[in-house]
């Protein structure tokens, strides 16, 4: 899926997606150096161990809980 259709989901800027995926805390795939594209269910995986490791230990201001995807695959 494309950025934009992965913002949508997620309820945030598309820059927010990039800059998620830059810093490596969601995957994604480069097509070309201008296409990125996201699997859903691996962002949603991505998002949902990152927020169980900051629950135990991590920073509580680094929260990522909006952004989870709760019961999307169930």
């Amino acid at each position: 899926m494309t950025a934009r259709q992965l913002a949508a989901i997620l309820q945030v800027s598309e820059s927010t997606v990039h800059r998620l995926a830059r810093k490596g805390r969601i995957p994604s795939i480069r097509i070309t150096p201008r296409i990125t594209r996201f699997h859903l269910r691996s962002v949603s995986e991505a998002l949902d161990g990152s927020k169980r490791s900051r629950r135990h230990g991590g920073d509580e201001a680094e929260d990522t809980a909006q952004l989870s995807l709760p019961n999307l695959f169930t």
